[in-house]
């Protein structure tokens, strides 16, 4: 349940209790959590409450549908959970394949970006990115490539060396994982948009766009990524993308 404030929330769990009590459920308050969310680091915790005899925990994070959503929107921790315990672990699962000599190369993209990748974006449609994120994420990436693309080497000293990000990205030649998650978060929003007003991700994202300073940096975004996009020669990225074509 959502609510913008503590009224709310109160009114509509007792609402919920009810109803449970009509069909024979009961709400089990050792599994059942409450969080205040907000943009600031100073929140206030208000501790249990008690709701209908029942004392529901206040926490700062929790698990929800697989992604960790905390008190304060900060995604550094799902990041760092999708990188070092998820992904690295479908990367060891078949870390031979991508660098034996019996497979193509193009075999072990398609290995990377239907059981690797897939695990790493999960929930990346919310994710808020900073430089510091990105970087995180390109490295893993990069391990990746270098795995699959192997050593090179260099016509200068004659030695084996590990291939430079430059190089990697051209022999991959296709969107690096930053834009596969820009365009998987604009699929996103394009069917949140689609949603019937009865739809929660619909009031909740019209909700968050009732800001004119919120406004202003959607549009800015937005037009800049399309921007880049169109600089860089959008229309031949792959179908993996999602989009059949830019006109």
């Amino acid at each position: 349940m959502l609510g913008d404030n503590p009224q709310t929330i109160r009114e509509n769990t007792e609402i919920l209790l009810e109803v449970s009590k009509t069909i024979g459920l009961e709400v089990n308050p050792e599994k059942t959590k409450y969080m205040i969310m907000s943009r600031g680091k100073n929140i206030i915790r208000n501790g249990n409450i008690n709701i209908g005899g029942l004392s529901f925990e206040e926490v700062e994070k929790f698990r929800y549908l697989g992604a960790t959503v905390t008190n304060i929107n900060d995604t550094r921790e799902e990041i760092k959970r999708r990188i070092k315990n998820l992904g690295n672990a479908y990367y060891y699962s078949v870390e031979k394949l991508l660098s034996s000599s019996l497979l193509s190369k193009n075999l072990k993209i398609r290995i990377y970006k239907t059981v690797i990748l897939p695990v790493v974006l999960y929930g990346c449609e919310t994710w808020t990115l900073t430089l510091r994120k990105e970087q995180r994420l390109r490295v893993f990436e990069n391990k990746i490539l270098r795995k699959i693309f192997g050593t090179k080497r260099d016509e200068i000293t004659g030695e084996w060396r590990k291939l430079y990000n430059a190089e990697l990205h051209a022999l991959y030649s296709t969107p690096d994982i930053i834009r596969n998650i820009k365009s998987i978060r604009l699929r996103w929003a394009g069917h949140v948009g689609r949603m019937g007003e009865s739809r929660n991700a619909y009031r909740v994202g019209l909700m968050l766009m009732t800001s004119e300073n919120n406004m202003r940096r959607a549009v800015t975004s937005l037009n800049g990524f399309l921007e880049q996009y169109n600089n860089e020669d959008f229309k031949e990225k792959p179908k993996s993308m999602g989009f059949e074509s830019y006109d």
